[in-house]
C-alpha cells in the first residue's frame, strides 16, 4: 500500500492540514464524474520525482479514479516533469507534443521540477490545461475536480471562494514545507528494473547553492519525513520486501532542521531497532555528511548495504571553488579513505562532471588523478549542460562541447578500469544479495550486479559466490539461501 506524507513544521498546521486534506479527499470521492475518469501519470528524471508521481498516483486511487496503464488511454494526462538540464525541458515538450497527436482529447496536466521554474512557457502549449508547479503539488487532486486549493491565490482571485480555472498555479518554492511521497518501484523502462527493491524518499529540497544547479529553486529548502511515519513505512514495506533504498535530493540533511536534534545515523539506528527490514540501502549521501558515526554505524551491521555514494564534481581544488561545493578534495579523501578503512569491500560511487566552464586541460588532469587515486569502485561521469538561470551559464570560459565529451570519455575509460578491477577482487569470495525480478539476477550487499547460475525466486536474501566477470557484473552460484 503507498502512503501519502504530508508534513510541515507545527503540529497544529499538520493537524488542520489534514483536516483539510480528508475534507478534500470527500468531495473528490463524491464526484462521480471524476471517479469514472481514466488517468495516466507520466514521470520524468529522478527518483524524487517518481516518488511524488507515485503518491499522486496514490491520492487519486485510493478515491476510486481509475488509473490508465497508457497515455493514448487516458482522459487526462499528468506530466511529472524534470529541469535538471535543457535536455529534460526538450523532452517534456515533445511529451506534449506527442501527447496532443496520440489523444487529441485528453487534457494535459503538467507538474513537477520544469512547471516550477518556467509555468507561462508550459501553459502557452497548445493542448495543456494546467500548469502546477511543486508549490502545489500536494493538491494535484483536488484541482483536477474543481475545487480551488485551501490557503493560495490564482489569477489574482483568492482560492476557496470558486473553482480553479486558470492554467497556472504556482507559489514560493521556499515557503513550501509539505514533502509528497510513496515508495516506488524501478520503472519498467530502466535496464535494471526489478520489482523487488523499493525506493523511499525521505527527504526533499535542499539549502546548497551549487553554481550549476537549479534545484534549489525549484525544490525548495531542505525538509524531511519524520522519525515515526518513515519508521512505520519501513515496517510496512519490510512485510513484503527484503531490502529498501532511502533516498531524497538532499539525504544526508534529513533530520537538520531547527527544532530537530537527529540525523540520519539516529534514523537508521531506529529502523534497525523498531522494524525488520533485513537490508536499508542509502542512496546518494553528500560527501560531509557520511560522519564517522554513519560511516561505523554502516559497517557495523549487516542490515545496512556496505555502499557508499558520494557526489564529488571535481577533484580540482579550483573547479569545486567555482562551483560553491563545500568541500575541498582532502576533505572528501578524508571521507572515502575512511569508509574504506572502514568497509574494505564496500562500493563507492561518485557523481563526476567534466567540462564545467574554467576547466582548463590542467584542471581537468588534476580531477584526474584525484579520481585514479580514490578507491572507486564506480562513477557516474556527466558532461555540463548550461543550465539558464544559474550562475555557472553566465560565467566566462564555457568550454567547448569536443572537448566536454572528450574528456567524458577518459573518466568512463578510467570508471570502467576501476570497476572492473573491483568485481575482480571478489571473484571466488561470498556475498549477501538480494536475488531480482525476473528471477535469474541478484544484485549483491556492494552494489554488483549479478547474473545467477539457475533461476531463483526474487526478493530473497542468499548468499552467492561470484565466479566470473561479465560485461558490467559477475556470474556467480548460490551458496546458502
Amino acid at each position: 500500500m503507498l502512503k501519502l506524507v504530508l508534513l510541515k513544521g507545527s503540529a497544529e498546521f499538520r493537524n488542520r492540514l489534514q483536516g483539510l486534506k480528508e475534507a478534500f479527499t470527500k468531495s473528490l470521492c463524491q464526484n462521480r464524474n471524476m471517479a469514472a475518469s481514466r488517468i495516466f501519470v507520466q514521470n520524468f528524471g529522478c527518483r524524487a520525482t517518481q516518488a511524488d508521481g507515485a503518491a499522486i498516483e496514490a491520492q487519486l486511487a485510493d478515491c476510486g479514479v481509475t488509473l490508465a496503464d497508457a497515455r493514448e488511454d487516458a482522459e487526462i494526462v499528468i506530466l511529472n516533469t524534470c529541469t535538471v538540464t535543457a535536455t529534460a525541458d526538450d523532452d517534456a515538450r515533445s511529451t506534449i507534443r506527442r501527447v496532443r497527436r496520440e489523444n487529441p482529447a485528453a487534457r494535459i496536466l503538467v507538474t513537477g521540477c520544469y512547471a516550477q521554474r518556467a509555468p507561462e512557457e508550459l501553459a502557452r502549449m497548445d493542448g495543456v490545461e494546467w500548469v502546477v508547479g511543486n508549490s502545489h503539488k500536494t493538491q494535484i487532486a483536488d484541482l483536477i475536480v474543481g475545487i480551488a486549493p485551501s490557503g493560495c491565490t490564482s489569477s489574482g482571485r483568492p482560492s476557496g471562494v470558486e473553482p480553479y480555472h486558470g492554467q497556472i498555479l504556482t507559489g514560493d518554492i521556499f515557503e513550501t514545507r509539505d514533502i509528497l511521497t510513496a515508495p516506488i518501484l524501478a520503472p519498467d523502462s530502466e535496464a535494471s528494473a526489478d520489482r523487488t527493491r523499493p525506493n523511499l524518499k525521505i527527504q526533499d529540497g535542499c539549502h546548497n547553492r551549487c553554481s550549476f544547479c537549479i534545484i534549489p529553486f525549484v525544490r525548495g529548502r531542505s525538509r524531511f519525513v519524520g522519525a515515526d511515519d518513515v519508521v512505520s513505512q519501513v515496517r510496512a514495506l519490510a512485510a513484503t520486501y527484503k531490502e529498501v533504498v532511502l533516498s531524497g535530493i538532499n539525504l544526508g540533511r534529513w533530520g537538520r532542521e531547527a527544532g530537530s536534534t537527529l540525523r540520519l545515523a539516529d534514523l537508521l539506528r531506529r529502523i534497525l531497532a523498531e522494524t525488520t527490514i533485513e537490508r536499508v540501502r542509502l542512496s546518494s549521501v553528500e560527501p560531509m555528511d557520511f560522519t564517522d558515526d554513519l560511516l561505523g554505524l554502516m559497517a557495523g551491521t549487516p542490515r545496512i548495504a556496505k555502499h557508499v555514494h558520494a557526489p564529488l564534481q571535481s577533484g580540482s581544488d579550483t573547479i569545486l571553488r567555482r562551483m560553491h561545493r563545500k568541500y575541498r578534495p582532502r576533505h572528501y579523501a578524508d571521507r572515502v579513505t575512511s569508509a574504506r578503512r572502514l568497509m574494505p569491500d564496500a562500493a563507492i560511487g561518485a557523481d563526476v562532471m567534466v567540462g564545467f566552464p574554467g576547466e582548463t586541460d590542467a584542471l581537468f588532469e588534476e580531477s584526474r588523478q584525484f579520481i585514479h587515486a580514490m578507491p572507486f569502485t564506480y562513477l557516474h561521469v556527466f558532461t555540463y549542460s548550461e543550465r539558464p538561470g544559474t550562475p555557472a551559464a553566465a560565467m566566462e570560459d564555457q568550454v567547448p562541447v569536443r572537448v566536454r565529451r572528450d574528456r567524458n570519455k577518459i573518466l568512463r575509460d578510467l570508471a570502467a578500469q576501476k570497476n572492473a578491477a573491483f568485481r575482480q577482487s571478489l571473484l571466488g569470495r561470498d556475498f549477501m544479495a538480494v536475488t531480482l525480478d525476473p528471477p535469474g539476477r541478484a544484485l549483491t550487499d556492494n552494489f554488483v550486479q549479478v547474473a545467477l547460475d539457475m533461476p531463483y525466486s526474487p526478493n530473497r536474501l542468499v548468499r552467492l559466490r561470484p565466479r566470473s566477470l561479465t560485461e558490467h557484473g559477475v556470474s556467480a552460484s548460490i551458496m546458502a539461501a
